[in-house]
């Protein structure tokens, strides 16, 4: 397609006076604000419409200062050359040109003729909004844009999403929902199919979770999981670990917050700035922002964070999910949606009216604006409508407003229920996802641990799920006594947990287990003693445990879900470079991540902690020691980094005598990009271990094999631990097919010194007729009539009557 334009850039006066019209009629019909706004914002972004596109903007700024409507322009940037985002840096030329826009009420319209669309092949216009003002010129961003591929921060691109749509290989998947093979209509969900929940789930980091750090990187390790399975070829031990699941869950790929020491990834050099028209040149830089997901502006919420696209194309995205929908047994896939807070990197792109004040992760959203309200469900829509299966509600619990008259905050499940009930529609279906619930509350109440129900949203909404007490951020198993003292939680998965997501392994818990304070030597610390005999292995063996793997997948109900650096044992951490302020703090609070995840030999590797060695840190031990002086100075300090600078200036570190507020921040920049890179799992992919890879999707399998095991156990079935524990924390129990078909017998060491016991005696069952179907090293020889003695972490599971 030529990158030439087709025609002169223009408004067209009547389409844009309909939009306006439209605007109007739909503001003074609606019964309510908010109902007016949600039919309004749906037009609101870029949308091309085959001869010309149409823009709008929500601008209450703009009657708030009384800016005129002569004043204010869609700014339009076309390349007039191809344009490589695959480059690190390009300078082209482009045509920069500015058209008159209308409003309405507090919206402004323009429809464009002469613009030029991105597709998968070509760069799109970019665009923004922009204003005269006494002092230059302003610009508003687009907060609903389909394409930001130059970060949040840049002009948006007019991007072709029908012909994406249209086009999506994974066409046929969409269109046989609701048949007889798959979801059915409910009157629940207006007689729409309702996605139906996976089997298990595999949590996914686009950025660490392949070599290349992108979608595409991910999706070319399942197309060869997908040749391999179709021509019966074996998977390599780290291919096992991305195998065995029909759902994936990927870690938030919204646009994020970005640090000033970022280069601008889009600079224009314009010669006549006041003019309507000119030839100038941008300067385009690829993104590279590390950052575990959930730092985002919500402005652009709808696109995809360019950093995880190695191709700059939306279309990344759209091939991926295709890629999963084409696996031998199709795979759904699940976005994170983090939608309860804002990064203070969002000031600059929202308009005020976003935003009811400061709050712990950055900003509070004003969720009772009825704008705001209905942009951001819109936004929801737009992102689900790349075509995810499902939707994981991020901390539903902070999603709250505040009562002037009880002056408390109270939790807006209204509006959660809107998130509920959001239709997507993708290649010509309609539909609605699989929905799950982050949802901790009372939390950050003080007694949330032992007060939280983790059921509130499942009561309300039935077809629901939420992430289990087992699963949320606070679990560290390993350190001893976890699955004793967790009993009674663990208990609540087994009578109540088949609409919980479940397992210890994800990306919170993980961050949460390398952040547990250790002491000087390892014998003088918390952690279990019978894991391994080194922190790093320790930690390694309690997030992908043999015993627990097996609990959830073969014996208790629910949905399992497992994180891909827990399945390869690979170190994971809170990932970020995107803020100064926030980076020292969280590099603080990493202070133990050396001591549970680097050893000495990692830390030597020479392709290992470049930045963090060029600033003098040369051995492990000198990077452990700061970071420990790190952490008690920025507790002391509330981490005042001129305070924190004055009182590690006064010891001797690689630093150098004149640390101030600057060094730490260079020092967390370094520390964040060198742990992003030590995370990555193409480290640690000649280090799988073949036999443990295989029990671990022989798990995943036996689990695949028995759907009836999500169900809740039934009074008839059992679950208990040995009493008294004498040293050994002894699960066992059976449970029962309802359909009579199988009788499952589980006894597993969770924790402790080894014990020999009598399985079926333990459980009081009947000793004969089990068959051993899932066993630990060690264990394959294990009859249910006969003593096992079984060492931490050990597991058997026999069945009776099964296939």
């Amino acid at each position: 397609m030529s990158d030439t334009l087709a025609t002169d850039v223009s408004l067209c006066e009547r389409a844009t006076e309909r939009l306006c019209e439209r605007t109007s009629e739909r503001l003074a019909s609606a019964d309510d604000a908010f109902e007016a706004a949600r039919d309004v914002v749906e037009k609101l972004g870029a949308h091309w419409q085959g001869e010309h596109a149409e823009f709008g903007f929500w601008t209450p700024e703009l009657v708030d200062r009384s800016v005129p409507e002569e004043d204010v322009f869609v700014e339009l940037i076309t390349p007039t050359e191809p344009v490589d985002l695959t480059a690190d840096e390009t300078t082209v030329p482009v045509r920069r040109e500015r058209v008159p826009t209308r409003r309405a009420g507090e919206y402004t319209w323009a429809a464009i003729d002469g613009v030029r669309p991105g597709t998968r092949d070509r760069l799109g216009t970019l665009y923004r909004l922009t204003y005269r003002t006494d002092d230059g010129w302003e610009t508003i961003h687009d907060p609903l844009a389909y394409s930001l591929p130059f970060g949040a921060y840049a002009p948006a691109e007019l991007y072709d999403v029908d012909r994406l749509d249209a086009e999506r290989p994974d066409r046929e998947y969409y269109e046989a929902l609701g048949t007889e093979d798959e979801p059915v209509a409910t009157e629940e969900d207006g007689g729409l199919p309702r996605i139906e929940p996976a089997t298990n789930l595999l949590e996914l980091h686009p950025g660490t979770a392949s070599e290349a750090g992108s979608l595409a990187g991910v999706a070319r390790r399942y197309e060869e999981i997908a040749r391999k399975r179709r021509e019966g070829e074996e998977l390599t031990p780290m291919e096992r670990n991305f195998a065995g699941y029909d759902g994936v869950q990927v870690m938030p790929i919204a646009p994020i917050t970005e640090g000033e020491y970022h280069s601008d990834h889009f600079a224009i050099d314009d010669p006549a700035p006041n003019q309507r028209s000119v030839d100038a040149e941008a300067t385009l830089r690829r993104p590279r922002m590390v950052n575990w997901g959930y730092d985002i502006v919500v402005s652009g919420f709808s696109a995809v964070n360019p950093a995880v696209l190695e191709t700059g194309r939306p279309d990344e995205l759209v091939d991926f999910i295709a890629t999963l929908h084409d696996q031998p047994e199709p795979m759904r896939v699940v976005f994170d949606i983090a939608l309860g807070h804002a990064d203070d990197g969002a000031l600059g792109l929202l308009n005020d009216e976003f935003f009811e004040g400061p709050g712990m992760y950055g900003r509070e959203l004003d969720y009772t604006q009825p704008t705001v309200r209905a942009i951001l469900l819109e936004l929801q829509r737009r992102k689900m409508d790349w075509g995810a299966d499902g939707i994981r509600v991020d901390g539903a619990q902070d999603f709250t407003n505040w009562d002037p008259e009880t002056e408390e905050e109270y939790h807006d499940d209204e509006f959660l229920a809107e998130m509920d009930a959001v239709t997507q529609t993708v290649a010509g279906r309609e539909y609605r996802p699989w929905m799950i619930f982050e949802d901790g509350r009372p939390w950050p109440d003080e007694d949330w641990e032992l007060a939280s129900s983790y059921r509130e949203l499942i009561e309300q909404h039935p077809h629901s799920f939420q992430w289990g007490p087992v699963t949320f951020a606070h679990n560290t198993p390993a350190i001893l006594t976890f699955w004793a003292t967790k009993w009674w939680r663990v208990r609540e998965v087994a009578e109540m947990g088949s609409q919980w997501i479940s397992g210890v392994a994800n990306h919170d818990t993980m961050r949460r287990g390398a952040q547990v304070e250790v002491g000087e030597s390892w014998d003088a610390t918390q952690e279990n003693p019978y894991l391994a005999d080194s922190l790093p292995g320790t930690i390694e063996r309690a997030y992908d445990n043999p015993a627990s793997n097996a609990l959830f997948y073969c014996f208790l109900p629910g949905v399992p879900m497992d994180f891909t650096h827990a399945n390869a044992r690979a170190p994971w951490y809170f990932v970020r470079d995107t803020d100064p302020d926030w980076n020292v703090k969280v590099v603080g609070e990493s202070a133990y991540f050396v001591d549970w995840r680097v050893s000495a030999e990692r830390y030597d590797d020479l392709d290992q902690f470049t930045r963090l060695k060029e600033l003098g840190f040369d051995d492990r031990e000198q990077l452990r020691e700061f970071g420990h002086a790190l952490a008690s100075v920025g507790e002391a300090t509330d981490y005042d980094r001129d305070l924190m600078a004055t009182m590690l200036g006064a010891m001797d570190w690689p630093l150098g005598d004149d640390v101030d507020a600057a060094a730490l921040e260079t020092f967390a920049l370094a520390w964040m990009r060198d742990v992003a890179d030590f995370c990555n799992l193409a480290h640690y992919e000649d280090e799988q271990d073949p036999d443990r890879t295989a029990f671990d999707l022989d798990v995943r399998e036996f689990r695949h094999d028995r759907p009836w095991l999500r169900r809740d156990l039934r009074a008839d079935d059992e679950f208990s631990y040995a009493h008294p524990t004498d040293q050994t924390v002894l699960y066992y129990g059976q449970r029962s097919d309802p359909g009579g078909a199988e009788q499952l017998l589980f006894v597993a060491n969770m924790e402790g010194r080894p014990a020999t016991v009598v399985p079926a005696d333990l459980a009081d069952v009947a000793r004969g007729g089990w068959e051993l179907v899932v066993a630990t090293p060690g264990c394959e020889d294990a009859v249910a009539a006969e003593p096992v003695t079984l060492t931490d972490s050990d597991v058997v599971v026999f069945s009776r009557g099964g296939r």
